[in-house]
Parts: structure tokens; sequence; C-alpha cells
């Protein structure tokens, strides 16, 4: 099957700590770049769709799912390593707001807080579910986040940090996964469709 794993749209920040679970929705330019996703994906088949629970991927999902007539499935095995905090400063905001996780983001590691190989474990039995329930030639779009798309190309390509590359709102990635397990990647973080608008 043909597994396209897309990070979810710029979403607003949570700056104050209320005591629950940051979960934010799309900010008007995130909005914007969801909607992009649509023409990105023209000509493609797309058999089903997957999201992760967070709002921020429920609704970069939302205006593909409208346009094809899919209803998305939620998983929360998909949802990102800081789903449990009370804050959410978006990653072009992170280098001022936390220099200490920025710098390890950027060396390819998740916070210090995070248990990374615990993380990936979850994420990829959660994709390989995904893959199981769509056997032969199906096209299924997973809408995510950076980490957790970073964790499932990680262990397919055998890299051990957790963040190896750097994904772009609404990047698009292919991975080919065939019956017999093999995993191979085709492209990482396409985002020539959304290129005006990061």
């Amino acid at each position: 099957m043909h597994l396209l794993l897309v990070r979810h749209a710029l979403p607003e920040a949570v700056e104050h700590d209320d005591g629950t679970h940051a979960d934010p929705g799309l900010a008007p330019q995130g909005r914007d770049q969801a909607a992009q996703l649509v023409d990105a994906l023209a000509g493609t088949p797309v058999d089903a769709l997957h999201t992760s629970t967070m709002l921020r991927a429920v609704q970069t999902a939302e205006p593909l799912a409208r346009e094809r007539g899919l209803t998305p499935h939620t998983r929360s095995d998909l949802r990102e390593y800081d789903a449990e905090r009370s804050l959410y400063v978006p990653v072009a905001r992170m280098a001022q707001a936390d220099p200490a996780a920025w710098e390890r983001m950027r060396a390819g590691y998740l916070p210090e807080h995070v248990d990374g190989a615990a993380f990936r474990a979850r994420v990829c039995a959660g994709i390989e579910e995904v893959v199981a329930a769509h056997p032969g030639r199906a096209t299924v779009v997973v809408v995510a986040h950076a980490g957790v798309v970073n964790a499932y190309l990680a262990e397919v390509l055998g890299i051990g940090r957790d963040l190896p590359f750097p994904l772009d709102y609404v990047g698009i990635s292919r991975v080919v996964c065939a019956r017999d397990g093999m995993r191979k990647v085709r492209t990482v973080n396409e985002t020539a469709h959304v290129a005006d608008l990061l």
C-alpha cells in the first residue's frame, strides 16, 4: 500500500498555563495551508484518511475529507509527544521560548522529558495498524505531527535520532508498505504545494 504521512498545518499558540492539556486549532494561515493539501493530492486516489486525535491534525484533514467524501479515523496513538503539555509553542517560535529544547531538536532529539523509545514504539505500532488495515494497493493518508512522522521514518530508515528531518507544515512524506514487511521511503517533506505559505 501507499502511505502518505502529512504533518499538520500551522496551529495557534497556547501560552497561558491553565492546567489543561494544550490542544490548539489551526491559525488562519494554517487553514490556508490545509486547503492546499487538496490540490497537492489532486489526481492521487485516497482510500482512507487517518488522523491524530489532536485538533490541529483533525482540522488539517478536514478540507481533504470534505473534498473526497471521506470520514477520517482518529487515533490516539498518533498524537504528538507534547500531547500532555499545558503550553504549545509553534516550532518557529521555540528558539526564543525554549532555547535548550530548540537546540536539542535542531540536533535531532526530542526534549529531555520525553521517553523517545516509548514514543517511537507507540507511533510505529499505531502506523503499522493503519497499514495492516489497508492491504494491497490502497493509498492511505495519515495526518499527524512532526515528531510522529519523524519517528516512523527514522524507524523505517534505521536512524537512531528521534527527529532526523526538519518537516514543514503540511509537508508530505511517502512510504511504500509491502505485505511481506518491506517498507520503502519514497519522499520526505514534499512542500511545493505550500511553498508560498511557509
